[in-house]
């Protein structure tokens, strides 16, 4: 029997995995979801599975992506458990010499499955981000970033002058929509 530290280890290494995404190492990438596995972040809402090939997508495009990803808060309940960890995304379209630093959290839902830890939903919560101009101060249109939370504003526009639009409105720190879902985190966690 596993124990509480091992667990605990598992399900960190499953956080700090998405280097595999950057790494562009899909196979290792997609095995940190369970197959029924979904996402919800700025650019990407559905299965896993299908993250992962819009991710391909994107690696081949001109937009460069960096994640750092911190050690998780871990609240573990038999077979499930909840993990909370600070990434911060970074983002650079090499055409246009514009990027975007993105300060946020992973909200993940995590099941043990035939004694296998793997996520099954992931949210995104977004508490910060600024611009990035790594060849000099580039123009940006007033009008686009307005229509983002400024949490997210930077990172969304980034995205979207790369052709990956940014479709609704995310958590951000302290909104309602970061209360409910941790609610409905917690919700999940007790059943």
């Amino acid at each position: 029997m596993q124990t509480y530290l091992e667990d605990r280890l598992d399900i960190a290494d499953l956080m700090t995995g998405w280097i595999h995404r950057d790494l562009s190492d899909w196979k290792r990438l997609r095995e940190l979801f369970h197959p029924d596995g979904t996402i919800e972040l700025t650019w990407f809402e559905g299965k896993f599975s299908d993250f992962v090939d819009g991710s391909m997508r994107m690696g081949v495009s001109d937009l460069r992506t960096k994640h750092v990803i911190t050690a998780p808060l871990v609240t573990i309940n038999g077979n499930k458990a909840i993990a909370e960890t600070n990434a911060i995304t970074v983002a650079e379209n090499v055409s246009l010499g514009l990027g975007a630093s993105s300060h946020g959290r992973f909200y993940d839902l995590v099941e043990k499955r035939n004694g296998a830890w793997k996520i099954v939903r992931r949210q995104c919560i977004y508490d910060m981000g600024s611009f990035n101009f790594p060849r000099g101060v580039v123009e940006i249109d007033a009008e686009i970033i307005q229509r983002y939370p400024r949490e997210y504003a930077p990172l969304a526009y980034v995205l979207e002058k790369s052709g990956f639009p940014v479709e609704r409105v995310f958590a951000t720190k302290g909104s309602d929509l970061e209360k409910t879902i941790k609610a409905n985190g917690q919700n999940w966690l007790a059943l």
